[in-house]
Protein backbone atom coordinates (compact mmCIF):
# COMPACT_ATOMS: atom_id res chain seq x y z
CA UNK A 1 0.00 0.00 0.00
CA UNK A 2 2.89 2.72 0.68
CA UNK A 3 3.05 2.70 -3.28
CA UNK A 4 -0.46 3.64 -3.97
CA UNK A 5 0.05 5.78 -0.61
CA UNK A 6 2.68 7.89 -3.15
CA UNK A 7 0.74 7.96 -6.00
CA UNK A 8 -2.55 9.33 -4.49
CA UNK A 9 -0.43 12.23 -2.84
CA UNK A 10 1.29 13.25 -5.94
CA UNK A 11 0.38 16.66 -7.18
CA UNK A 12 -0.12 15.99 -10.55
CA UNK A 13 -3.17 17.50 -12.74
CA UNK A 14 -4.38 15.15 -15.42
CA UNK A 15 -6.63 14.41 -18.23
CA UNK A 16 -9.10 11.87 -19.43
CA UNK A 17 -10.88 11.87 -22.50
CA UNK A 18 -14.62 9.91 -22.16
CA UNK A 19 -17.06 8.90 -24.83
CA UNK A 20 -20.41 10.22 -24.98
CA UNK A 21 -21.81 6.74 -24.45
CA UNK A 22 -19.90 6.64 -21.13
CA UNK A 23 -20.90 10.10 -19.94
CA UNK A 24 -24.98 8.93 -20.66
CA UNK A 25 -24.57 5.75 -19.07
CA UNK A 26 -22.98 7.32 -15.50
CA UNK A 27 -25.29 8.76 -13.00
CA UNK A 28 -25.28 12.52 -12.32
CA UNK A 29 -23.44 11.94 -8.70
CA UNK A 30 -20.32 9.33 -10.75
CA UNK A 31 -19.94 12.26 -13.36
CA UNK A 32 -20.00 14.89 -10.45
CA UNK A 33 -17.41 12.57 -8.77
CA UNK A 34 -15.36 13.09 -12.18
CA UNK A 35 -15.69 16.40 -13.45
CA UNK A 36 -15.46 18.31 -10.05
CA UNK A 37 -13.09 18.10 -8.06
CA UNK A 38 -14.00 18.35 -4.18
CA UNK A 39 -14.41 22.08 -2.69
CA UNK A 40 -11.32 22.81 -0.30
CA UNK A 41 -12.13 24.74 2.31
CA UNK A 42 -9.00 24.42 3.88
CA UNK A 43 -5.53 22.26 3.57
CA UNK A 44 -6.05 20.15 6.20
CA UNK A 45 -9.29 18.84 5.56
CA UNK A 46 -8.68 18.01 2.29
CA UNK A 47 -5.95 16.32 2.89
CA UNK A 48 -7.84 14.43 5.52
CA UNK A 49 -10.73 13.25 3.03
CA UNK A 50 -8.17 12.22 0.53
CA UNK A 51 -6.56 10.25 2.53
CA UNK A 52 -9.53 8.45 3.76
CA UNK A 53 -10.52 7.43 0.24
CA UNK A 54 -7.55 6.53 -0.96
CA UNK A 55 -7.77 4.07 1.87
CA UNK A 56 -11.35 2.87 0.76
CA UNK A 57 -10.76 -0.82 -1.00
CA UNK A 58 -14.48 0.34 -2.53
CA UNK A 59 -12.92 3.39 -4.14
CA UNK A 60 -10.02 1.53 -5.99
CA UNK A 61 -12.10 -1.11 -6.48
CA UNK A 62 -14.87 1.21 -8.67
CA UNK A 63 -11.83 3.02 -9.93
CA UNK A 64 -10.34 0.14 -11.82
CA UNK A 65 -13.39 -1.29 -13.43
CA UNK A 66 -14.01 2.44 -14.65
CA UNK A 67 -11.26 2.79 -16.53
CA UNK A 68 -11.14 -0.69 -17.74
CA UNK A 69 -14.72 -0.63 -19.21
CA UNK A 70 -13.82 2.87 -20.97
CA UNK A 71 -10.75 1.14 -21.86
CA UNK A 72 -12.78 -1.52 -23.83
CA UNK A 73 -15.46 0.60 -25.06
CA UNK A 74 -12.73 3.21 -26.79
CA UNK A 75 -10.73 -0.16 -28.38
CA UNK A 76 -13.97 -1.25 -29.74
CA UNK A 77 -15.47 1.81 -31.43
CA UNK A 78 -12.19 3.91 -32.83
CA UNK A 79 -9.35 1.28 -32.93
CA UNK A 80 -7.35 4.16 -35.29
CA UNK A 81 -6.37 6.12 -32.84
CA UNK A 82 -4.31 3.26 -31.42
CA UNK A 83 -1.99 3.24 -34.60
CA UNK A 84 -1.80 6.26 -36.22
CA UNK A 85 1.35 5.40 -38.14
CA UNK A 86 0.00 2.25 -39.28
CA UNK A 87 0.68 1.71 -43.43
CA UNK A 88 -1.34 -1.70 -43.28
CA UNK A 89 -5.29 -1.68 -42.78
CA UNK A 90 -6.61 -4.23 -40.54
CA UNK A 91 -9.86 -5.88 -42.40
CA UNK A 92 -10.94 -7.06 -39.26
CA UNK A 93 -11.04 -4.15 -37.65
CA UNK A 94 -11.62 -1.38 -39.71
CA UNK A 95 -14.60 -0.15 -41.06
CA UNK A 96 -14.31 0.94 -45.47
CA UNK A 97 -13.75 4.30 -44.47
CA UNK A 98 -11.30 3.77 -41.78
CA UNK A 99 -9.24 1.20 -44.94
CA UNK A 100 -9.37 4.30 -46.98
CA UNK A 101 -8.24 6.43 -44.82
CA UNK A 102 -4.75 3.83 -43.83
CA UNK A 103 -4.69 3.63 -47.92
CA UNK A 104 -4.13 6.76 -48.00
CA UNK A 105 -1.84 7.48 -45.36
CA UNK A 106 0.25 4.43 -46.79
CA UNK A 107 0.14 6.12 -50.34
CA UNK A 108 1.62 8.81 -48.59
CA UNK A 109 4.40 7.64 -46.82
CA UNK A 110 5.34 5.71 -49.85
CA UNK A 111 5.80 8.65 -51.45
CA UNK A 112 7.57 10.32 -49.16
CA UNK A 113 10.27 7.34 -48.84
CA UNK A 114 10.55 7.13 -52.75
CA UNK A 115 11.26 11.06 -52.60
CA UNK A 116 13.70 10.52 -49.80
CA UNK A 117 17.44 12.26 -51.66
CA UNK A 118 15.62 12.57 -54.76
CA UNK A 119 16.19 16.55 -55.60
CA UNK A 120 13.23 18.70 -56.25
CA UNK A 121 14.22 19.00 -60.48
CA UNK A 122 13.66 15.53 -60.86
CA UNK A 123 9.81 15.79 -61.76
CA UNK A 124 8.50 14.51 -64.90
CA UNK A 125 7.97 17.36 -66.93
CA UNK A 126 11.72 18.56 -66.14
CA UNK A 127 12.99 15.13 -67.07
CA UNK A 128 11.40 15.21 -70.45
CA UNK A 129 12.47 18.76 -70.73
CA UNK A 130 16.24 17.96 -70.37
CA UNK A 131 16.23 15.02 -72.91
CA UNK A 132 14.28 17.24 -75.20
CA UNK A 133 15.96 17.91 -78.60
CA UNK A 134 16.44 21.14 -80.23
CA UNK A 135 14.20 22.60 -83.32
CA UNK A 136 16.08 21.70 -86.20
CA UNK A 137 13.62 24.74 -88.37
CA UNK A 138 13.67 21.81 -91.18
CA UNK A 139 17.16 22.15 -92.17
CA UNK A 140 18.69 18.55 -94.01
CA UNK A 141 21.92 18.02 -95.58
CA UNK A 142 21.92 19.58 -99.03
CA UNK A 143 25.16 18.90 -100.97
CA UNK A 144 24.05 20.01 -104.47
CA UNK A 145 27.20 21.00 -106.34
CA UNK A 146 26.83 23.89 -109.34
CA UNK A 147 27.01 22.38 -112.93
CA UNK A 148 30.46 24.23 -113.19
CA UNK A 149 32.11 21.95 -110.58
CA UNK A 150 30.24 18.95 -111.93
CA UNK A 151 32.18 19.71 -115.42
CA UNK A 152 35.85 20.54 -113.39
CA UNK A 153 35.76 17.22 -111.77
CA UNK A 154 35.18 15.07 -115.08
CA UNK A 155 38.41 16.40 -115.97
CA UNK A 156 40.23 16.41 -112.76
CA UNK A 157 39.45 12.71 -111.66
CA UNK A 158 41.32 11.31 -115.33
CA UNK A 159 44.50 13.43 -114.67
CA UNK A 160 47.63 11.57 -114.09
CA UNK A 161 50.30 14.27 -113.99
CA UNK A 162 49.68 15.86 -110.46
CA UNK A 163 49.76 14.55 -107.05
CA UNK A 164 49.61 15.68 -103.32
CA UNK A 165 51.30 13.86 -100.52
CA UNK A 166 50.27 15.15 -96.66
CA UNK A 167 50.99 14.03 -93.62
CA UNK A 168 49.00 14.84 -90.57
CA UNK A 169 49.52 15.50 -86.88
CA UNK A 170 47.65 15.81 -83.76
CA UNK A 171 45.24 13.42 -82.11
CA UNK A 172 42.83 12.30 -84.30
CA UNK A 173 40.02 14.90 -84.75
CA UNK A 174 42.98 17.02 -85.27
CA UNK A 175 44.04 14.63 -88.17
CA UNK A 176 40.60 14.66 -89.84
CA UNK A 177 40.44 18.56 -90.04
CA UNK A 178 43.87 17.90 -91.89
CA UNK A 179 42.55 15.51 -93.93
CA UNK A 180 39.29 17.28 -94.89
CA UNK A 181 41.89 20.41 -95.65
CA UNK A 182 44.28 17.83 -98.01
CA UNK A 183 41.31 16.67 -100.03
CA UNK A 184 40.10 20.59 -100.91
CA UNK A 185 43.39 21.70 -101.65
CA UNK A 186 43.74 18.55 -103.90
CA UNK A 187 40.80 19.64 -105.23
CA UNK A 188 41.80 23.62 -105.74
CA UNK A 189 45.11 22.02 -107.47
CA UNK A 190 43.49 19.68 -109.42
CA UNK A 191 45.62 17.30 -108.10
CA UNK A 192 45.18 13.29 -107.05
CA UNK A 193 45.83 12.78 -103.52
CA UNK A 194 47.72 10.06 -102.14
CA UNK A 195 46.28 8.40 -99.20
CA UNK A 196 47.52 10.73 -96.10
CA UNK A 197 49.87 9.60 -93.89
CA UNK A 198 49.43 9.89 -89.84
CA UNK A 199 52.57 11.11 -88.20
CA UNK A 200 53.46 9.01 -85.93
CA UNK A 201 52.59 10.60 -82.43
CA UNK A 202 54.88 11.37 -80.10
CA UNK A 203 52.80 11.89 -77.24
CA UNK A 204 51.09 8.42 -77.09
CA UNK A 205 53.53 6.61 -79.32
CA UNK A 206 50.61 5.35 -82.07
CA UNK A 207 51.89 4.13 -84.85
CA UNK A 208 48.59 3.93 -86.83
CA UNK A 209 48.15 4.00 -90.29
CA UNK A 210 45.16 5.72 -92.21
CA UNK A 211 43.56 2.25 -92.95
CA UNK A 212 43.67 1.49 -89.26
CA UNK A 213 41.45 4.19 -88.28
CA UNK A 214 39.53 4.38 -91.38
CA UNK A 215 37.30 2.81 -94.33
CA UNK A 216 39.85 3.45 -96.67
CA UNK A 217 37.78 2.21 -99.62
CA UNK A 218 34.72 3.89 -98.43
CA UNK A 219 37.03 7.00 -98.40
CA UNK A 220 37.75 6.48 -102.14
CA UNK A 221 34.52 5.76 -103.17
CA UNK A 222 32.62 8.68 -101.64
CA UNK A 223 35.01 11.34 -103.32
CA UNK A 224 35.01 9.25 -106.69
CA UNK A 225 33.82 12.51 -108.66
CA UNK A 226 35.72 15.13 -106.57
CA UNK A 227 39.06 14.56 -106.36
CA UNK A 228 40.70 11.15 -107.08
CA UNK A 229 42.25 9.19 -103.98
CA UNK A 230 45.23 6.69 -104.83
CA UNK A 231 46.77 4.27 -102.24
CA UNK A 232 50.28 5.23 -103.22
CA UNK A 233 52.36 7.35 -106.13
CA UNK A 234 52.43 5.07 -109.46
CA UNK A 235 56.10 4.10 -110.64
CA UNK A 236 56.42 6.98 -113.25
CA UNK A 237 56.21 9.73 -110.06
CA UNK A 238 58.27 7.06 -107.73
CA UNK A 239 61.89 8.42 -108.00
CA UNK A 240 60.32 12.27 -108.43
CA UNK A 241 61.79 14.05 -105.49
CA UNK A 242 58.58 16.24 -103.84
CA UNK A 243 58.44 20.01 -103.78
CA UNK A 244 58.41 20.68 -99.76
CA UNK A 245 56.01 23.06 -97.99
CA UNK A 246 56.77 23.68 -94.60
CA UNK A 247 55.70 26.96 -93.80
CA UNK A 248 52.17 27.55 -95.09
CA UNK A 249 50.38 30.14 -93.64
CA UNK A 250 46.83 30.14 -91.42
CA UNK A 251 43.74 30.80 -93.11
CA UNK A 252 44.95 30.99 -96.71
CA UNK A 253 42.74 31.43 -99.54
CA UNK A 254 42.34 29.15 -103.36
CA UNK A 255 43.94 32.01 -104.54
CA UNK A 256 46.65 31.89 -103.04
CA UNK A 257 47.32 28.38 -102.85
CA UNK A 258 46.96 28.39 -107.19
CA UNK A 259 49.54 31.19 -107.03
CA UNK A 260 52.07 29.60 -104.52
CA UNK A 261 51.75 25.87 -105.38
CA UNK A 262 50.47 25.35 -108.84
CA UNK A 263 53.56 26.19 -111.21
CA UNK A 264 55.62 23.96 -108.87
CA UNK A 265 53.06 21.02 -108.91
CA UNK A 266 52.61 21.13 -112.27
CA UNK A 267 56.51 20.78 -113.08
CA UNK A 268 57.69 19.06 -110.83
CA UNK A 269 54.26 16.32 -110.72
CA UNK A 270 54.49 15.95 -106.55
CA UNK A 271 53.68 18.32 -103.85
CA UNK A 272 54.45 17.36 -99.77
CA UNK A 273 52.96 19.81 -97.27
CA UNK A 274 52.91 18.93 -93.57
CA UNK A 275 51.06 20.89 -90.70
CA UNK A 276 47.96 21.47 -92.39
CA UNK A 277 46.30 22.51 -89.25
CA UNK A 278 44.32 25.98 -89.84
CA UNK A 279 46.46 26.73 -92.83
CA UNK A 280 43.08 26.64 -95.34
CA UNK A 281 40.75 29.78 -95.19
CA UNK A 282 37.22 29.46 -93.31
CA UNK A 283 36.07 31.01 -95.73
CA UNK A 284 35.47 29.75 -98.96
CA UNK A 285 33.30 29.43 -102.42
CA UNK A 286 30.36 27.23 -101.95
CA UNK A 287 31.35 24.66 -103.73
CA UNK A 288 34.52 23.90 -101.44
CA UNK A 289 32.66 24.36 -98.22
CA UNK A 290 29.91 21.12 -99.84
CA UNK A 291 32.60 19.52 -100.05
CA UNK A 292 34.24 20.23 -96.90
CA UNK A 293 30.91 18.86 -95.11
CA UNK A 294 31.31 15.72 -97.45
CA UNK A 295 34.46 14.51 -96.68
CA UNK A 296 34.00 15.62 -93.46
CA UNK A 297 30.25 13.77 -92.42
CA UNK A 298 30.51 11.27 -95.27
CA UNK A 299 33.56 10.19 -96.77
CA UNK A 300 35.64 9.76 -93.66
CA UNK A 301 33.88 6.73 -91.68
CA UNK A 302 35.57 4.48 -89.39
CA UNK A 303 37.21 1.22 -90.60
CA UNK A 304 34.67 -1.92 -89.60
CA UNK A 305 36.23 -2.90 -86.60
CA UNK A 306 36.81 0.26 -84.67
CA UNK A 307 32.57 0.99 -86.01
CA UNK A 308 31.30 -2.45 -84.86
CA UNK A 309 33.01 -2.04 -81.27
CA UNK A 310 31.57 1.77 -81.10
CA UNK A 311 28.72 0.88 -82.19
CA UNK A 312 28.31 -2.35 -79.63
CA UNK A 313 29.59 -0.04 -76.63
CA UNK A 314 26.60 3.04 -78.19
CA UNK A 315 24.17 -0.31 -77.78
CA UNK A 316 24.71 -1.03 -74.35
CA UNK A 317 24.31 2.52 -73.33
CA UNK A 318 21.21 2.84 -75.45
CA UNK A 319 19.78 -0.54 -73.62
CA UNK A 320 19.74 1.86 -70.37
CA UNK A 321 17.89 4.68 -72.17
CA UNK A 322 18.85 7.85 -73.44
CA UNK A 323 21.72 8.74 -72.31
CA UNK A 324 24.18 11.96 -72.02
CA UNK A 325 27.73 12.13 -73.43
CA UNK A 326 30.37 14.21 -71.32
CA UNK A 327 33.38 14.99 -72.89
CA UNK A 328 35.87 15.41 -70.10
CA UNK A 329 39.25 17.43 -70.74
CA UNK A 330 40.64 16.85 -67.14
CA UNK A 331 44.05 15.19 -67.84
CA UNK A 332 47.11 16.37 -66.83
CA UNK A 333 48.65 17.40 -70.13
CA UNK A 334 45.11 19.75 -70.52
CA UNK A 335 45.39 21.72 -67.23
CA UNK A 336 49.79 22.38 -68.48
CA UNK A 337 48.64 23.35 -71.73
CA UNK A 338 45.55 25.73 -70.82
CA UNK A 339 47.36 27.79 -68.20
CA UNK A 340 44.82 26.43 -65.68
CA UNK A 341 45.04 24.48 -62.29
CA UNK A 342 42.59 21.57 -61.46
CA UNK A 343 41.41 22.72 -58.09
CA UNK A 344 41.98 19.07 -56.40
CA UNK A 345 44.50 19.92 -53.54
CA UNK A 346 47.61 22.22 -53.29
CA UNK A 347 49.46 19.15 -53.86
CA UNK A 348 48.32 18.93 -57.46
CA UNK A 349 47.77 22.34 -58.17
CA UNK A 350 51.67 23.08 -57.81
CA UNK A 351 52.43 19.60 -59.82
CA UNK A 352 51.26 21.41 -62.92
CA UNK A 353 52.76 24.69 -61.84
CA UNK A 354 55.96 23.22 -61.55
CA UNK A 355 55.73 21.15 -64.83
CA UNK A 356 54.66 24.37 -66.69
CA UNK A 357 57.75 26.29 -65.18
CA UNK A 358 59.61 23.55 -66.23
CA UNK A 359 58.40 22.99 -69.97
CA UNK A 360 56.82 26.74 -70.97
CA UNK A 361 56.53 26.01 -74.58
CA UNK A 362 53.40 23.41 -73.59
CA UNK A 363 51.72 26.62 -72.26
CA UNK A 364 49.13 27.52 -75.59
CA UNK A 365 47.25 30.11 -73.31
CA UNK A 366 47.82 33.41 -73.30
CA UNK A 367 51.04 33.96 -71.40
CA UNK A 368 50.20 37.29 -69.64
CA UNK A 369 47.11 36.08 -67.96
CA UNK A 370 46.50 34.84 -64.72
CA UNK A 371 45.14 31.69 -63.42
CA UNK A 372 42.47 33.55 -62.17
CA UNK A 373 41.75 36.21 -65.35
CA UNK A 374 42.17 32.86 -67.54
CA UNK A 375 39.09 31.08 -65.53
CA UNK A 376 36.81 34.43 -65.78
CA UNK A 377 37.29 34.79 -69.88
CA UNK A 378 36.26 31.02 -69.84
CA UNK A 379 39.41 29.75 -71.06
CA UNK A 380 40.03 26.93 -68.20
CA UNK A 381 38.10 23.40 -68.79
CA UNK A 382 35.80 22.43 -66.52
CA UNK A 383 36.42 20.72 -63.21
CA UNK A 384 34.26 17.96 -62.23
CA UNK A 385 32.38 20.20 -59.53
CA UNK A 386 31.62 22.25 -62.15
CA UNK A 387 30.25 19.94 -64.75
CA UNK A 388 28.13 18.52 -62.05
CA UNK A 389 26.57 21.99 -60.95
CA UNK A 390 25.95 22.48 -64.42
CA UNK A 391 24.30 19.77 -65.42
CA UNK A 392 22.06 19.54 -62.22
CA UNK A 393 20.92 23.05 -63.07
CA UNK A 394 20.05 22.74 -66.59
CA UNK A 395 17.75 19.38 -65.31
CA UNK A 396 19.85 16.29 -65.59
CA UNK A 397 18.09 13.77 -63.18
CA UNK A 398 20.31 11.94 -60.83
CA UNK A 399 19.41 9.00 -62.38
CA UNK A 400 20.87 9.84 -66.01
CA UNK A 401 23.06 7.61 -67.61
CA UNK A 402 26.26 9.44 -68.37
CA UNK A 403 29.05 8.47 -70.75
CA UNK A 404 32.00 10.03 -70.53
CA UNK A 405 35.44 10.52 -73.13
CA UNK A 406 38.62 11.33 -72.62
CA UNK A 407 41.29 10.30 -70.87
CA UNK A 408 42.48 9.25 -67.23
CA UNK A 409 42.37 12.80 -65.38
CA UNK A 410 44.70 14.21 -62.95
CA UNK A 411 43.88 12.56 -59.94
CA UNK A 412 42.32 9.68 -60.90
CA UNK A 413 38.75 8.76 -59.50
CA UNK A 414 38.81 11.12 -56.72
CA UNK A 415 39.04 14.08 -59.71
CA UNK A 416 35.50 12.08 -61.04
CA UNK A 417 34.01 11.73 -57.36
CA UNK A 418 32.07 15.19 -57.67
CA UNK A 419 30.10 13.44 -60.49
CA UNK A 420 29.49 10.13 -59.43
CA UNK A 421 28.30 10.67 -56.35
CA UNK A 422 25.80 12.77 -58.15
CA UNK A 423 25.40 10.98 -61.28
CA UNK A 424 26.08 7.08 -59.96
CA UNK A 425 24.94 5.60 -63.68
CA UNK A 426 28.57 6.79 -65.17
CA UNK A 427 30.50 4.62 -67.47
CA UNK A 428 33.64 5.41 -69.99
CA UNK A 429 34.60 2.33 -72.91
CA UNK A 430 36.70 0.44 -69.73
CA UNK A 431 33.04 -0.54 -67.79
CA UNK A 432 30.96 -1.13 -71.33
CA UNK A 433 33.84 -3.57 -73.15
CA UNK A 434 34.19 -7.11 -72.39
CA UNK A 435 36.95 -8.12 -70.27
CA UNK A 436 40.23 -8.28 -72.67
CA UNK A 437 38.30 -6.47 -75.67
CA UNK A 438 40.11 -3.39 -75.35
CA UNK A 439 43.29 -4.81 -74.75
CA UNK A 440 44.35 -4.90 -78.45
CA UNK A 441 44.46 -1.69 -78.57
CA UNK A 442 45.38 -0.60 -75.29
CA UNK A 443 48.59 1.61 -76.86
CA UNK A 444 46.55 3.21 -79.73
CA UNK A 445 45.40 6.04 -78.56
CA UNK A 446 43.18 7.12 -82.04
CA UNK A 447 41.47 3.66 -81.86
CA UNK A 448 40.14 4.82 -78.23
CA UNK A 449 39.38 8.39 -79.06
CA UNK A 450 38.05 6.84 -82.05
CA UNK A 451 35.82 4.73 -79.91
CA UNK A 452 34.72 7.45 -77.55
CA UNK A 453 33.91 9.36 -80.87
CA UNK A 454 31.13 6.91 -81.84
CA UNK A 455 29.55 6.16 -78.79
CA UNK A 456 29.47 10.18 -78.08
CA UNK A 457 28.15 11.39 -81.21
CA UNK A 458 25.46 8.52 -81.03
CA UNK A 459 24.30 9.61 -78.01
CA UNK A 460 20.78 11.87 -76.84
CA UNK A 461 22.72 15.07 -75.12
CA UNK A 462 26.16 16.06 -75.43
CA UNK A 463 28.31 18.56 -73.39
CA UNK A 464 32.56 18.63 -73.34
CA UNK A 465 34.07 20.30 -70.51
CA UNK A 466 36.00 22.60 -72.68
CA UNK A 467 36.30 23.52 -76.36
CA UNK A 468 38.66 20.94 -78.75
CA UNK A 469 38.82 19.14 -82.13
CA UNK A 470 36.82 16.54 -80.95
CA UNK A 471 34.17 18.73 -79.27
CA UNK A 472 33.91 20.81 -82.67
CA UNK A 473 33.55 17.52 -84.80
CA UNK A 474 30.73 15.89 -83.41
CA UNK A 475 28.90 19.53 -82.85
CA UNK A 476 29.14 19.64 -86.60
CA UNK A 477 27.89 15.69 -86.88
CA UNK A 478 25.44 16.18 -84.72
CA UNK A 479 24.21 19.05 -86.47
CA UNK A 480 24.45 17.31 -90.00
CA UNK A 481 22.62 14.26 -88.03
CA UNK A 482 19.25 16.62 -87.59
CA UNK A 483 20.49 19.07 -85.26
CA UNK A 484 20.75 16.56 -82.09
CA UNK A 485 20.95 18.47 -78.07
CA UNK A 486 24.38 19.50 -77.88
CA UNK A 487 24.94 21.92 -74.54
CA UNK A 488 28.01 24.40 -75.29
CA UNK A 489 28.58 25.91 -72.02
CA UNK A 490 28.78 29.56 -71.55
CA UNK A 491 32.05 29.54 -69.06
CA UNK A 492 32.44 33.16 -69.37
CA UNK A 493 29.27 34.57 -68.27
CA UNK A 494 28.19 31.67 -65.84
CA UNK A 495 31.31 31.43 -63.50
CA UNK A 496 30.59 34.42 -61.49
CA UNK A 497 27.06 32.12 -60.81
CA UNK A 498 29.29 29.96 -59.75
CA UNK A 499 31.39 31.77 -57.19
CA UNK A 500 28.00 33.31 -55.60
CA UNK A 501 27.39 30.70 -52.67
CA UNK A 502 24.95 32.78 -51.09
CA UNK A 503 22.70 32.64 -54.21
CA UNK A 504 19.57 30.49 -53.54
CA UNK A 505 20.07 27.55 -55.77
CA UNK A 506 16.59 27.83 -57.56
CA UNK A 507 17.49 31.23 -58.59
CA UNK A 508 20.76 29.73 -59.77
CA UNK A 509 19.35 27.11 -61.84
CA UNK A 510 16.83 30.00 -63.26
CA UNK A 511 19.79 32.21 -64.73
CA UNK A 512 21.99 28.84 -65.67
CA UNK A 513 19.07 27.84 -67.88
CA UNK A 514 18.30 31.52 -69.37
CA UNK A 515 22.39 31.68 -70.13
CA UNK A 516 22.36 28.40 -72.32
CA UNK A 517 18.55 28.25 -73.91
CA UNK A 518 20.33 29.55 -77.16
CA UNK A 519 23.69 26.88 -76.53
CA UNK A 520 21.64 23.68 -77.12
CA UNK A 521 22.50 22.80 -80.15
CA UNK A 522 19.93 24.85 -82.47
CA UNK A 523 20.66 25.29 -86.22
CA UNK A 524 23.30 28.69 -86.24
CA UNK A 525 24.45 30.54 -89.48
CA UNK A 526 27.90 29.77 -89.86
CA UNK A 527 28.36 33.06 -91.77
CA UNK A 528 26.48 34.94 -88.17
CA UNK A 529 30.46 35.53 -87.28
CA UNK A 530 33.51 35.81 -88.90
CA UNK A 531 36.01 32.83 -88.88
CA UNK A 532 33.54 29.85 -88.41
CA UNK A 533 34.19 26.39 -89.58
CA UNK A 534 31.67 24.49 -91.80
CA UNK A 535 32.11 21.51 -90.65
CA UNK A 536 31.49 22.65 -86.84
CA UNK A 537 28.44 24.92 -88.40
CA UNK A 538 27.38 23.53 -91.41
CA UNK A 539 24.17 25.93 -92.04
CA UNK A 540 23.51 27.25 -94.61
CA UNK A 541 26.39 26.13 -97.45
CA UNK A 542 25.59 22.47 -96.17
CA UNK A 543 22.25 22.16 -94.88
CA UNK A 544 18.94 23.37 -96.43
CA UNK A 545 15.20 24.38 -95.52
CA UNK A 546 12.11 25.59 -96.83
CA UNK A 547 13.18 29.51 -95.93
CA UNK A 548 9.73 30.96 -96.47
CA UNK A 549 8.53 28.94 -93.09
CA UNK A 550 11.90 28.80 -91.05
CA UNK A 551 14.61 31.32 -90.91
CA UNK A 552 17.44 32.37 -87.87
Amino acid sequence: MAKSKNVCNAKKLSYISVPSQIINSLSSSSLQSLLVSPKRNNTNSFFSVYKHSCRSPRVWLFALFLFGLVGMLRLGWNIDTLIPFSPYPNPCLQTQSNTDSVAQKHDALVANANNLGQPAHDSPSEIAEFWKQPDGMGYRPCLDFSAEYRRTSEVMVKDRSKYLLVVVSGGISQQRNQIVDAVVIARILGAALVVPILQVNVIWGDESEFSDIFDLAHFKSVLANDVRIVSSLPSTHVMTRPVEEKRTPLHVSPQWIRSRYLKRINREGVLLLRGLDSRLSKDLPSDLQKLRCKVAFQALKFAPSILELGNKLAQKMQSKGPYLALHLRMEKDVWVRTGCLPGLSKEYDELIQSERRRRPELLTARSNMTFHERKLAGLCPLNAIEVTRLLKALGAPKTAKIYWAGGQPLGGKEALSPLTKEFPHFYNKDDLALPGELEPFAKKASFMAAIDYIVSEKSDVFMPSHGGNMGHAIQGQRAFSGHKKYITPNKRHMLPYFLNSSMPEAEFNRIIKELHHESLGQPELRTSKAGRDVTKYPVPECMCNDAHSHSI
